[in-house]
């Protein structure tokens, strides 16, 4: 296996460089190829650039853009030469983008055409898709580099949380720790693959996937973003071999019938969901459109990576809402209040991936435990066989009439009904209770379940203080920008529809 020592690296020249490393799907109005050489120049071209400026290491250099093959030249070539790259969600508010922006104190921002309006005033630009000086082929400077060695913990790259409760946090990640994630998941047999990514670069899961696929030399196929026809498309026109997404992406993708029924999907391998619960009812209905594929209920954090879990080192089946056991370089716990070793809390992780910290807030206190452990905020259960299954949030979790609801394990639990495709729960305000729980639901295309069905399959297979007090059935749910399911949206909702009662 290759080793690496600078995260914008991951190029094993080689192997055969006029290999295709990216098709990309967006940006221009053909689809482009961009070989393995051609790749490694433009992140060479964009160091060099970068080095040309001035610009001193360590210095923070912003992305904010859709997907494209730019995107991830420029990513690479950040870093390459020693500087930090900023991959910024164009999803946000401008006011939010502008934050981030000067929060990282951003020396010079990379950006698309429809992006460029949001970039902040008095920054250098560089362009994707622009001719001329302002335009990225015209920044480019070509030739060969020699790309920097980091120090230990020097950082690589921050990736701004989402903010749903605050202001961004910039997690600071190290070359180190995301290189030991590109080499815990390496295996023989990976540059055979075509990943499919359509899921946003400015977010791990598809980040850390597009570097796993250079590095194992694979090609990548990339969406400039998710729209369910599309996808079902590429999969078939570019045989795609591995889906990585968010369970709602691959909801909406299952919700295009007419579509899947006359499209071959049998090119799909390996489905990796990863980022937010999925519900059995996504998973079976998955297994039935991709009956040969291998599908993996994943988990990760910004803050610590996404490995942490894997197969049972005995072989045995994982349950099917499990998301695995314990990886063997990872080390984990679940705390109950002062219990480090309960069945049932708060996952605490050990591995090379946790953070250095959070950018320039010191008013946070980092939330490494004294021993090392990141503190996920995560409530998981672990069975008698040592597999962990998805509890809910910490900072999701209500109090009805003195019991703990957390919304993913009712969420869970309606989702077992026949006639339910994706349940979502939030809390409303009670004068009795505090909060009580409330639901909106989407039923299946074939099934048209009553609000009475689903309070008493509720109380049938949950406990009574669990069942949602009102049923709302909708087409759809509201997503955030990292495709989850935007429940700060849905208690607005929640709460104009308790007025009207």
């Amino acid at each position: 296996m290759p080793a690496f020592s600078n995260l914008g690296d991951l190029i094993v020249r080689e192997r055969d460089m006029t290999k295709v490393a990216i098709v990309d799907l967006g940006g221009e109005i053909k689809p482009r190829e961009f070989s393995y050489a051609q790749l490694d120049a433009m992140a060479a071209g964009v160091a060099r650039a970068l080095v040309r400026r001035g610009f001193a290491r360590g210095d923070r250099i912003a992305i904010l853009s859709a997907n494209r093959a730019e995107y991830l030249a420029a990513y690479f070539g950040i870093m390459r030469a020693g500087f930090v790259a900023v991959p910024v969600n164009f999803k946000f508010p401008r006011a939010t983008i502008d934050f981030i922006v000067r929060d990282a104190d951003a020396k010079l921002v990379f950006c698309d055409p429809p992006r460029r309006q949001d970039c902040p005033d008095g920054l250098p630009i560089v362009s994707f898709g622009v001719a001329g000086a302002d335009g990225f082929d015209g920044f480019l400077d070509h030739g060969p580099y020699d790309t920097m060695i980091p120090a230990a913990r020097e950082p690589a790259m921050f990736l701004y949380t989402s903010g749903s409760t605050g202001k961004p946090k910039g997690v600071v990640l190290s070359h180190q720790s995301h290189l030991w994630v590109v080499e815990a998941r390496l295996a023989p047999g990976l540059d055979k693959h075509r990943y499919l990514i359509a899921a946003p670069l400015y977010h791990m899961n598809a980040l850390a996937l597009s570097k796993l696929a250079c590095a194992a030399h694979a090609t990548i196929v990339l969406l400039p973003q998710f729209i369910a026809r599309a996808y079902i498309d590429a999969i078939e026109r570019y045989r795609a071999t591995w889906l990585t997404a968010v369970p709602p992406m691959m909801a909406m993708m299952l919700r295009e019938a007419d579509l899947l029924a006359h499209t071959d999907l049998a090119s799909v391998q390996f489905v990796r969901m990863g980022s937010a619960p999925v519900s059995r009812s996504l998973m079976q209905a998955i297994h039935r459109a991709l009956p040969k594929a291998l599908v993996t209920n994943a988990y990760g954090t910004t803050e610590a990576g996404p490995v942490v879990f894997g197969p049972h080192p005995k072989g045995l089946k994982q349950p099917e809402m499990s998301v695995g056991y314990p990886h063997p370089q990872v080390q984990l716990r679940l705390a109950d209040g002062d219990n480090k070793h309960a069945e049932e809390g708060v996952l605490e992780m050990k591995c090379p991936a946790v953070m250095n910290g959070y950018h320039n807030r010191p008013d946070l206190a980092p939330p490494i435990t004294a021993d090392g452990y990141y503190i996920t905020g995560d409530v998981f259960r672990r069975d008698a066989d040592g597999f962990y299954t998805f509890v809910g949030r910490t900072d999701d979790m209500f109090v009805s009439g003195g019991e703990n609801i957390y919304p993913a394990d009712v969420e869970r639990m309606l989702e077992r009904h026949p006639g339910v495709a994706q349940a979502a729960v939030v809390p409303v305000d009670d004068d009795i209770k505090g909060q009580k729980p409330v639901a909106f639901v989407i039923p299946k295309s074939s099934q048209a379940p009553s609000v009475d069905d689903i309070k008493e399959f509720a109380l049938a297979h949950a406990p009574a203080y669990q069942h949602p007090r009102f049923v709302w059935f909708v087409d759809e749910l509201p997503l955030a920008s990292t495709n989850k399911v935007d429940r700060g949206q849905l208690m607005r909702m929640a709460a104009e529809r308790m007025r009207a009662v």
